[in-house]
């Protein structure tokens, strides 16, 4: 008896994509475990949320991520594509351990840059794909420009 191939069982690839994203997030939070406590001692601008916000709205964006992701895979996606989407992944998981972790504000900003980009074409390539996996990464994407500009902010302050 042979395995059918992933393709045909949908509900384990969903759980491939969470677990990615899980991933994500367990390699965020080794390195911000006094992020809390870091981001309170740092010169923020007047607009900058409350430590409190941060864990609440990047739950439900890597849950957005996620079914963006299987969507899109649902829809055919290429390798191509899913190599962007896991890019775009890494490239997440890179910025806390350079904000946080290391202290380089700069270039973590620079590093957000190139994950805005990335998003930016996972949304392009996923819109061909599927519209709706590519509008579920819109508010992802948002996040991402306003936390960029926080970055240079905190940057440029401290």
């Amino acid at each position: 008896m042979t395995a059918l191939p992933l393709r045909h069982h949908p509900v384990r690839v969903l759980l491939v994509f969470l677990a990615a994203v899980v991933v994500t997030a367990v390699v965020g939070s080794l390195f911000s475990v006094s992020a809390g406590a870091e981001y309170l001692a740092l010169r923020r601008p007047s607009w900058a949320p409350p430590a409190s916000l941060f864990g609440p709205v990047w739950t439900v964006l890597y849950g957005l991520i996620a079914l963006s992701g299987w969507l899109a895979w649902r829809r055919g996606a290429t390798k191509a594509e899913l190599t962007l989407f896991g890019v775009q992944l890494v490239l997440n998981a890179a910025w806390t351990p350079l904000f946080f972790g290391l202290g380089w504000y700069e270039a973590a900003f620079a590093e957000i840059v190139v994950l805005w980009l990335s998003i930016v074409s996972l949304v392009v390539v996923f819109w061909w794909r599927s519209k709706a996996a590519a509008l579920l990464l819109v508010p992802y994407l948002a996040w991402v420009s306003f936390a960029g500009a926080l970055n240079i902010s905190i940057a440029t302050l401290n």
